[in-house]
């Protein structure tokens, strides 16, 4: 079985640094202090708990990027640096063109972007669409203080959508002066000019009891177009054992295909491939590999964007134990996406008389031959037009805007496939105008000299209004370019009235929408066993509102249109009441046994959705450390994600596919197991043999789009590991774990369309209880004759999702005792970030077990994204005095074509691997330059023809832009 689908794995890391390491060394940071920290007094709360401790330790793997990351690797765009992290896949980012939407998302472990909760300083932030996903273009990347990235099920901490783990991007939260910068970065080629200006200012007050900051930030990212790449300049495909230029047979100059059996268009240039407009008036034959229309050179390589970010935040003490807080941002994001102009392919009437001056001599010939044929063709029963059987259509039926059926100058029509292209209105483009605002207010303090309580109200609101250029109206196109006022026979043919009349500006609206209200309590109970730290919880209750809406205009919505998808109108919205409780049981501490805990985390969820209700979330943990140089981890987590707007709600349309109904052949159906399957589905036995009568013609109704009686996913996550820090070898930590995320339930498009929904209920699965055969909907007759009586090809709980296997991380600092700065010592620090998978499997349908996609070490026309067996990400680094300099390798495996029955010209592309050097130099205390280069060596991404994703390659895994310079300041004071 085929599957779509793409399911890309990712990997994570859980790893083990000091938090010195951390401040001094551009590298990832690890899950558990040094020894030093972990006598500070001062208790934390780490991402994956709300619980405030002292040792920063984690039951659950958890890495942290901290912020020289961002600016050794030259990254201004959050999902620059979160796409490098072996456990996040590429998800929307600068390359991504068609599709686009002007966002940058975040896919952790390759599950979906809607199955990874990003929060900002420990709370949920600002949804874009009605898929409720976060666009990290609202994140302030000059704030940032540290990312941490949590793995597996999170849902008993944090709620709904986190399946796939947390992403939690800390802000800096006490500004005190002023700090701004900025940074240029353009390719080699000369293009691709970015460039930002930041500036933030904070100050205390109050003597010391409030604090408040103002910030601002300005970006511009410039295009580059495909036409600006060797690699992509020409639209790749197979050919043989080589990659040609192929291109788009929706061509320019018109390429037209007699309707009708073989017989039709026999003997003149409309059989086959069709007829060529080369010369305008004139055809030939068309020739696939020289007439096709290149149409990669107009296309957006990397989009351009314009962002403007404005916020602010403030906290004072009201009282001893009550401190008010607040925090706001505004966001307004602008991104283009651009494609060739528009293919139409259209079944078209041409009056003959109306085309008679735009064709030569010959071809009218061959159109009338063509015509003849035709009616002779419907006359005798071989030919059919329309939802009606063959051989009852008359010549009228040809051409229903006729009005007189014996002049045969307006009702003498050929019926031929256009395949032409606009290029007369120019490009396809649209510009995504994103407004995103956010604010929150709340009171936190002591309720005791242990309790500390927390109570805040957020509210976030993203509109965006989308402008489409470039589309073409199906209906006028067809009634224009069949009377001749359109003349499509030829390149450059449209006149200035035909373009006026077929072309439309398209837009639509987004509007989606966040509350969360909550109130939690945390701190200390007792201690227990031999253990010296005490028992602790947190615990609290959470109010949370989701609404969107998806308001496309007339066209749009109608599906008249030809360029940009049409869509159907979306609003809804739901809520959810939430309880839950976290708890850290140490046990033994400093003994024989170092430290052994366990910890515990429960969530109950009362969604206002009928098919969800109450649901239960929870975790259990454990850590055993038998000496202070390793500790051993593992948890298992039970998480749910409730099924978003978009999913609920995405409107619906019939749509009339080509499909064929098992129970209607004309032929007696035997006893036996599809007989069965088609009477326990509803078909009368009477009925059965009976052909036309349950399926009148070769379309079957069908309906697309939500589903509003989705249920929660859910997800199930084991994890053990193990940290080593030997004392014998000072400041090096060792850190593998092992993972295994199954998500069940899945909330996927059901069955793969209406003729796979059929043919998998009666021909494959053959059991009228399973959830596929749940999907037809037949009336009393047995009939799938319309609505509410059709074929549901919506979302549906019918997929599931596994991925497994094995993080791991090295980090090393060394002390040198020389200095080229004179400052008598250096320090050399490495680290290695990876991952290994062996498991990266989508079940598309649950009642087809062994029908299992398997995408670990493959790419291709199933899985998408290339899904490497091994990926690891490394730096070294080497800091003297003021001075660092740095060095990045970037590594993704090898990968195979997923689908071993085709034969492609790229079966396997090998392993990839880059290289980024940086420098870092503190001029004085206020004064930090740095610059650097990207992909050092100028690699170029791997070239791909048929099983391509775009580009002729796969832009998200694969560097397009090639070498890459930047240059930053930042300015403190």
């Amino acid at each position: 079985m085929t599957v779509t689908k793409t399911r890309k794995i990712a990997l994570q890391a859980a790893l083990l640094s000091t938090a010195a390491l951390v401040c001094a060394t551009p590298a990832y940071a690890q899950d558990d202090a040094s020894s030093a920290e972990a006598g500070s007094n001062e208790a934390i709360v780490i991402t994956g708990s709300r619980i405030a401790r002292r040792d920063l330790t984690s039951t659950s793997p958890l890495t942290v990027v901290g912020d020289e990351e961002f600016t050794l690797s030259g990254s201004v765009n959050v999902e620059q640096v979160i796409n490098t992290l072996p456990q996040v896949v590429p998800g929307a980012t600068a390359f991504s063109n068609n599709p686009g939407g002007g966002i940058a998302t975040l896919n952790l472990r390759g599950l979906g972007s809607q199955r990874n909760l990003v929060l900002v300083n420990g709370r949920r932030y600002i949804f874009y669409s009605t898929n409720q996903v976060t666009d990290l273009n609202t994140i302030p990347q000059f704030l940032i203080e540290s990312v941490d990235v949590v793995t597996g099920g999170a849902s008993a901490v944090y709620g709904s959508d986190a399946l796939a783990g947390v992403t939690n991007f800390r802000l800096r939260r006490d500004l005190d002066g002023i700090l701004m910068g900025g940074q240029y970065s353009i390719t080699e080629e000369g293009d691709g000019r970015r460039y930002n200006a930041y500036v933030a200012i904070g100050s205390q007050f109050a003597d010391g009891r409030g604090n408040v900051a103002v910030f601002a930030e300005y970006y511009n990212r410039g295009q580059i177009m495909q036409a600006d790449r060797d690699f992509s300049f020409f639209a790749l495909g197979d050919s043989g054992s080589s990659l040609i230029p192929l291109g788009s047979a929706g061509v320019p100059q018109g390429r037209f295909v007699a309707v009708g059996p073989a017989s039709v268009g026999a003997g003149t240039n409309y059989a086959g491939s069709g007829a060529f407009f080369g010369t305008p008036g004139t055809s030939t034959p068309y020739n696939g590999t020289t007439d096709s229309y290149n149409y990669a050179p107009a296309n957006y390589l990397m989009v351009p964007q314009e962002r403007w970010l404005l916020g602010g935040y403030g906290e004072y003490e009201i009282a001893p134990g009550i401190n008010a807080y607040a925090e706001i941002t505004y966001v307004n994001n602008r991104v283009a996406n651009e494609l060739a102009a528009t293919p139409v392919t259209q079944v078209t009437d041409f009056q003959l008389a109306a085309i008679q001056g735009l064709v030569s001599a010959a071809d009218f010939a061959q159109l009338q031959t063509i015509a003849a044929r035709q009616q002779a063709a419907i006359a005798g029963g071989s030919l059919a037009f329309g939802p009606v059987a063959a051989g009852t259509l008359t010549l009228p039926a040809l051409n229903p805007g006729c009005t007189d059926v014996n002049d045969p100058t307006t009702c003498q029509v050929v019926r031929l496939q256009a395949n032409t292209r606009t290029t007369g209105i120019a490009s396809r483009n649209v510009t995504d105008d994103r407004n995103a605002f956010r604010v929150l207010a709340g009171v936190r303090g002591d309720l005791t000299d242990t309790l500390t309580y927390d109570v805040y109200y957020m509210f976030s609101r993203t509109r965006n209004a989308s402008v489409q250029l470039g589309n073409v109206s199906r209906s006028a196109f067809t009634r224009l370019a069949g009377n001749g006022t359109c003349n499509v026979f030829g390149e450059n043919q449209l006149s200035e009235d035909c373009i006026r009349q077929i072309s439309i500006l398209a837009q639509n609206g987004t509007i989606s929408q966040l509350q969360v209200a909550q109130a939690s309590i945390s701190g200390p109970l007792f201690t227990f066993g031999s253990a010296t730290d005490p028992v602790a919880f947190a615990a609290g209750v959470e109010w949370r509102s989701m609404g969107a809406e998806f308001i496309p205009d007339t066209a749009l919505s109608s599906g008249d249109v030809v360029g940009f998808n049409a869509g159907q109108p979306t609003a809804g919205s739901y809520d959810a009441k939430e309880a839950f409780l976290e708890l850290r049981i140490p046990i033994v501490q400093d003994g024989f046994i170092h430290r052994f805990e366990l910890s515990g985390a429960v969530r109950y969820s009362d969604y206002s959705l009928a098919n969800v209700g109450g649901v239960w979330a929870y975790a259990a943990g454990a850590e055993f450390a038998p000496v202070r140089d390793i500790t051993f981890r593992g948890q298992y987590q039970r998480a749910i994600r409730a099924p978003n707007v978009g999913e609920l709600f995405g409107g619906r349309s019939v749509g009339f596919p080509p499909a064929t109904d098992p129970c209607a052949g004309a032929a007696a159906i035997p006893a036996g197991p599809l007989r069965d399957t088609c009477i326990a589905t509803g078909v009368p036995a009477s009925a059965l043999g009976t052909g036309l009568i349950l399926q009148p013609n070769a379309q079957i109704q069908g309906a697309f789009g939500g589903n509003p009686n989705l249920q929660e996913e859910v997800g199930d996550t084991w994890t053990a590991g193990v940290v080593l820090r030997p004392s014998f070898i000072p400041r090096l930590n060792i850190t593998v774990d092992w993972y295994d995320i199954r998500i069940q339930n899945s909330i996927a498009a059901a069955g793969g369309g209406v003729n796979n929904i059929l043919n998998l209920c009666y021909n494959v699965i053959q059991n009228a209880s399973s959830g596929i055969c749940g999907l037809i909907s037949r009336d009393p007759l047995g009939v799938i004759s319309g609505p509410p009586f059709v074929v549901t090809a919506t979302l549906a709980n019918l997929s599931e999702f596994n991925t497994e296997g094995i993080d791991f991380q090295i980090d090393y600092s060394l002390p040198i005792n020389t200095s080229l700065w004179g400052s008598g010592t250096s320090r050399l620090s490495f680290f290695l970030l990876g991952n290994y998978s062996w498991n990266n499997s989508f079940t598309p349908l649950v009642d087809l077990p062994d029908d299992v996609v398997e995408c670990a070490g493959f790419f291709g026309l199933s899985c998408g994204n290339p899904t490497p067996t091994w990926k690891w990400s490394s730096r070294l680094s080497w800091m003297d005095g003021p001075m660092t300099t740095s060095l990045r390798w970037r590594h993704v495996g090898a990968v195979d074509d997923d689908n071993p029955g085709t034969v492609f010209v790229v079966d396997r592309i090998g392993s990839y691997d880059l290289f980024d050097l940086s420098f870092g130099f503190n001029v004085n205390d206020n004064l930090t330059l740095n610059l650097g280069v990207n992909n050092l060596f100028d690699k170029s991404p791997p070239i791909i023809g048929n099983n391509q994703e775009q580009a002729n390659t796969y832009p998200g895994v694969y560097d397009v832009i090639g070498r890459d310079f930047f240059v930053s300041a930042s300015l403190r004071f």
